[in-house]
């Protein structure tokens, strides 16, 4: 299993419609061949501040996933609400 941590910046003002974007994105991820499940959380003290953590069965799944119609479609409601591209690191278990 691999985790997936997203790192996003909001525009100021438009945290109440990047919640709305996420969380349809977050449904279209529901159906992925490999995703576990995941998590959206904000900075404390920083609403702009966003950090995603998905698990997928393995890189395969995310790969199939991060370049699917459906995120891309899921990012089209996403992207313009960021301030900066977002950052994508994956975690391995280190055993």
């Amino acid at each position: 299993m691999i985790k997936i941590i997203i790192e996003r910046r909001i525009m100021p003002g438009l945290e109440e419609e990047y919640e709305q974007a996420a969380r349809e994105a977050m449904r279209q991820s529901l159906g992925a061949n490999g995703f576990f499940g995941g998590e959206s959380l904000v900075e404390q003290h920083h609403s702009d501040r966003r950090l995603m953590i998905t698990k997928w069965r393995d890189l395969r799944a995310w790969k199939e996933w991060y370049n699917s119609d459906a995120r891309l479609h899921a990012m089209q409601r996403v992207q313009p609400l960021l301030t900066e591209e977002e950052k994508v690191t994956i975690y391995e278990p280190a055993y």
